[in-house]
């Protein structure tokens, strides 16, 4: 009888095992490209930039992009409909360690959730183009009829020009940059030419594998970053840092992310500079 109970016990964690093993199954998202010169701005909706955590509603629980599952109070998504929807968890400009704190706390604090909103900016899975798409997402957020789920404002594009003026607006008042939706584009998980994110600058993630001394008026504090992209290529990162980051650094073995303008000759990122540490890394291009 204990042979057999044990055999039994033994199996079920065998058969479980591989569920395990295979960790967060991120969703199967649309991803944007980079802007270039040349794109038909007057075919897209255009939106600001969200700096935010990026959010996969399934229609009963909510994802982050890599597939971690976010556990906010009850209340939250009570009156969300059953309907997929991608959104940014955001806080507003300039507060994404606070909101990433919040999304990745493993007690919901509910005091907190008061201030988060989700920004509903596409739905997976639902027919036709993106305009056909955004009337739909205003419909199921009108009827929801709660203040912390909203569609993300979008504009008719008319032209380059005005699209750099909005952008050169946003940056000033704090954003990222921009995202544009073409109008007749339907959802497609991975990367799209027809899904264009515009900011004033690329980021990127690598990470730390050394520190360096600062010198002058950082004597005793960090100089700079050592850090090594997935390709094994490593450089410097020694702008954008507080005082109080740099007498506590991020640690070597971790994550950041940081800004750049394009490459050198060398193939190194142009005017490297720190954005933040990267506590959770986005998971690779679907194949």
């Amino acid at each position: 009888m204990h042979l057999r109970l044990f055999c039994a016990l033994l199996l079920s964690c065998l058969l479980a095992a591989p569920l395990d093993a295979r960790g967060p199954n991120p969703p199967s998202l649309m991803l944007a490209t980079d802007y270039a010169p040349g794109v038909e701005v007057g075919d897209y909706w255009v939106s600001e930039k969200l700096d935010g955590v990026r959010g996969h509603w399934d229609g009963q629980v909510l994802w982050t992009r890599g597939g971690h599952r976010v556990d906010p109070p009850g209340w939250f998504t009570a009156a969300w409909p059953a309907t997929p929807m991608d959104g940014e968890l955001w806080l507003g400009r300039g507060r994404f360690d606070e909101v990433s704190g919040i999304v990745r706390s493993q007690s919901a604090d509910d005091a907190a959730w008061r201030e988060v909103r989700f920004m509903v900016f596409d739905l997976p899975g639902a027919k036709g183009g993106f305009g056909q798409r955004l009337a739909r997402m205003r419909e199921l957020v009108d009827a929801a009829g709660v203040g912390w789920l909203r569609v993300v404002d979008q504009q008719r594009g008319t032209s380059a020009a005005r699209l750099d003026e909005r952008l050169e607006a946003v940056v000033a008042a704090g954003g990222e940059g921009l995202m544009l939706h073409h109008r007749d584009s339907p959802y497609r998980a991975g990367r799209s030419e027809r899904l264009v994110k515009y900011k004033p600058y690329r980021d990127a993630e690598a990470r730390v594998v050394a520190h360096t001394a600062g010198r002058g008026k950082y004597t005793g504090m960090m100089g700079a970053l050592v850090v090594e992209r997935t390709d094994g290529v490593r450089f410097r990162i020694g702008s954008g840092f507080s005082d109080a980051q740099r007498s506590d650094p991020p640690r070597i073995g971790s994550h950041v992310t940081y800004r750049y303008n394009g490459f050198t000759s060398k193939g190194l990122p142009r005017f490297a500079r720190f954005l933040r540490v990267r506590e959770v890394l986005p998971p690779p291009d679907p194949d």
